[in-house]
């Protein structure tokens, strides 16, 4: 079975890295880029929908039909920015387009990056590991043929690649020295994903070993 998937955030870090796996990998049949803006990259397995707004899908709904997997990759950090603001653009924007695409495709897969900390009884002194837990629960109660939600730690992407912030760079230089079992590439999480969207998974929550093991099979 080829995929055709949704990628979200193909102009961030993970988002970029992943589509980039995606369009050299023989499982995928096609790629719609769903983005603010575009990622400009040509390629006969890309499709872009640019769209300003993704707390109000409605536009553009009709144009995501059809498709057997998101790789929902949309996200940001919680520093400097209101608690407000953050459980918007984590929590309620993410579900709405979960919600919409389970409306449009059944059967749909979706696979959300989430991050390693992450806390599931939502009632944690952090305040992002809350708001992601939530938007994981609430994610697994969508009639999606199935959610996997990914627990990645510092991920490296690929040689070439534009959007890793240069801040990033050192990080992960030191993880590979003091931390390397914390460490993930980003063609491990797409190889991931694309193995729980075509076989399953006996996990609904992928932490950082989970996310190997499935990059693997």
């Amino acid at each position: 079975m080829k995929l055709k998937v949704i990628i979200t955030g193909a102009t961030g870090m993970v988002g970029e890295g992943v589509l980039h796996h995606c369009l050299n990998d023989d499982r995928i049949e096609s790629v719609l880029s769903l983005s603010r803006k575009s990622a400009h990259i040509t390629h006969p397995k890309l499709k872009e929908v640019l769209h300003s707004n993704f707390e109000d899908l409605t536009p553009i709904e009709h144009q995501l039909q059809g498709y057997d997997a998101c790789f929902f990759c949309l996200g940001l950090s919680s520093v400097g920015i209101s608690a407000e603001d953050y459980y918007r653009m984590t929590y309620t924007l993410t579900l709405h387009v979960a919600e919409v695409l389970c409306r449009q495709n059944t059967g749909m897969t979706f696979c959300y990056v989430s991050g390693a900390s992450t806390d599931s009884t939502e009632k944690g002194k952090m305040r992002w590991a809350r708001v992601k837990g939530k938007t994981e629960n609430d994610l697994l109660k969508l009639p999606f043929k199935a959610v996997y939600n990914f627990r990645p730690g510092g991920m490296e992407s690929f040689k070439g690649a534009v959007n890793v912030p240069a801040l990033y760079k050192p990080v992960i230089k030191l993880l590979k020295w003091v931390a390397p079992r914390k460490l993930i590439h980003l063609s491990e999480l797409a190889k991931a994903m694309i193995l729980v969207s075509t076989h399953g998974f006996h996990k609904n929550i992928l932490e950082i070993s989970d996310i190997k093991t499935a990059a693997k099979s």
